[in-house]
C-alpha cells in the first residue's frame, strides 16, 4: 500500500485552457478516494497524471513520498483498470491476467500462483480457459480487475470501470468492488461521473468541476454540508431544489412569484441574512415532509402537478404557484391525484442558502473536520 499526494498540480493543453487547475490532495495508505464530477471536469486527466499517462504542466505528484513526475508508468507501482477493459481478445482469461507479469520477467510458478489466487478471489476459476469474446460484460470487467490485482500494486487506479455495464450489473459490481477493497486494503483512486456510485464506494469524495476541486470530504459531509451550489446540485439524487429570490425582511420571496416563504429568527441569524439580498434557497426533495409532523419547519400550501410512484415512496412535483415548483420525495401509502392541494413542510435544518450563481458559496455553512 502507498500514500499519494498531489501538490498544486496543473495540466495545460494550451496557454489559454487549463484542464486541471491547482489540485491539492493527500490520499492516505489504504484509502478509497473517488474523483467525481461531470464530463470534462478534469477527473480523468488527474487520474492519468497520477498514472503517468499524462504529463504534468506544473506541480508535483508523490507516491509513497517519492516524486514521480518524471517516472515512467511501469515504474510507479500502480495498476489501472479502464472503462473499455482493454483485454487481449486472442488470449484466454488466464493469459490475460498473467500477461503483465510475464512481460515483467516473473517466474512462471509465481505467475501461476498469482493468477490462481486472483481467479479465486474474483470467482473466475471456471472461466480461465475462455477468451474475452465468450464472456459477459460483468465477467470481462472481473478479468480486467484480475489483471490489476495479480500485479499486487501499491495503488489501484480506476477510470469509470462500470460505465459500460447495465444498471443492475453496475450495482452488483459496486458491491463486489467495495468488498474487494475491504479484503485487499490497497490504496484506490476511482473516477466516475455517477454520484450515486461515488457515494457508495468512496471513503472520501473529491468533487470536481471546471478543472478545479470544489470540495473534499466524506460522502455524508459532502451531502449534508456542501460548500457551494454546484456541489449541492451534483451530489444527491434527485437533485436539490433551488429557488432563486430575495430576502425581504423576515421572508424569502421567490422570483416572479407572489409566494412569501416565512423565515425564523434562527434561520436569519444562522445564515446572516439581510433584507435585499438576492440568494438561492436550496432544499433536498427528501427533506420535504407533510405538514403536521413534529419536525420544526415552515409550512406551505402547494398543488400537486405531477406524481411518480416508486414503490415504497413517491416523487411529487409541487407547485407553490404557477412560476415556482419543488420536487418532494416522500413515503406515502396513498398517492395524491394531480391537481390536489397538499400542505407540506420545509424543515428548518434542511434549508440551505447559497449566493445566486452556479458556484455560489453556501451561507452559514457548518465547519467540518479537516480533510
Amino acid at each position: 500500500m502507498a500514500n499519494v499526494k498531489l501538490s498544486g498540480v496543473w495540466k495545460y493543453y494550451s496557454e489559454e485552457a487549463a484542464a486541471v487547475q491547482d489540485v491539492k490532495l493527500s490520499i492516505d495508505s489504504g484509502e478509497f478516494i473517488v474523483l467525481v464530477g461531470p464530463s470534462g471536469c478534469g477527473k480523468s486527466t488527474t487520474l492519468r497524471m497520477i498514472a503517468g499517462l499524462e504529463s504534468i504542466s506544473k506541480g508535483e505528484i508523490e507516491i509513497n513520498g517519492k516524486v514521480v513526475n518524471n517516472v515512467q508508468p511501469k515504474d510507479r507501482d500502480i495498476a489501472m483498470v479502464f472503462q473499455n477493459y482493454a483485454l487481449y481478445p486472442h488470449m484466454t482469461v488466464e493469459k490475460n491476467i498473467g500477461f503483465a507479469l510475464k512481460i515483467s520477467g516473473m517466474d512462471k510458478n509465481e505467475i501461476k500462483r498469482r493468477v490462481l489466487n486472483t481467479s479465486s478471489i474474483l470467482g473466475l476459476d471456471d472461466l480461465l480457459r475462455r477468451k474475452p469474446g465468450a464472456l459477459s460484460g460483468g465477467q470481462r470487467q472481473r478479468v480486467a480487475l484480475g489483471r490489476a490485482i495479480a500485479r499486487d500494486p501499491a495503488v489501484y487506479l480506476f477510470d469509470e470501470p462500470l460505465s459500460n455495464l447495465d444498471a443492475k450489473l453496475r450495482v452488483t459490481m459496486r458491491s463486489e468492488l467495495k468488498a474487494l477493497h475491504r479484503r485487499l486494503g490497497t490504496t484506490t483512486v476511482y473516477v466516475t461521473h455517477d454520484q450515486e456510485e461515488a457515494m457508495t464506494l468512496g471513503s472520501r469524495l473529491v468533487v470536481m468541476a471546471g478543472g478545479k476541486v470544489q470540495q473534499i470530504g466524506t460522502p455524508l459531509d459532502v451531502y449534508n454540508n456542501p460548500v457551494n451550489r454546484f456541489v449541492a446540485s451534483f451530489v444527491g439524487s434527485p437533485t436539490m431544489n433551488f429557488i432563486e429570490g430575495t430576502i425581504e425582511g423576515e421572508t424569502f420571496s421567490p422570483e416572479n412569484s407572489a409566494v412569501k416563504i416565512p423565515l425564523t429568527a434562527q434561520i436569519i441569524d444562522a445564515n446572516a441574512l439581510q433584507s435585499g439580498q438576492k440568494l438561492c434557497l436550496g432544499i433536498r426533495p427528501q427533506s420535504v415532509t407533510l405538514a403536521g409532523d413534529a419536525t420544526p419547519g415552515i409550512e406551505l400550501d402547494t398543488t400537486v402537478e405531477l406524481t411518480e410512484p416508486m414503490g415504497d415512496r413517491v416523487d411529487l412535483r409541487l407547485g407553490l404557484d404557477e412560476s415556482t415548483q419543488i420536487l418532494a420525495r416522500m413515503p406515502m401509502n396513498e398517492v395524491p391525484a394531480n391537481g390536489a392541494s397538499l400542505r407540506v413542510k420545509l424543515p428548518h435544518e434542511g434549508m440551505m442558502f447559497f449566493e445566486a450563481t452556479e458556484f455560489g458559496k453556501r451561507l452559514g455553512r457548518e465547519p467540518v473536520a479537516s480533510t
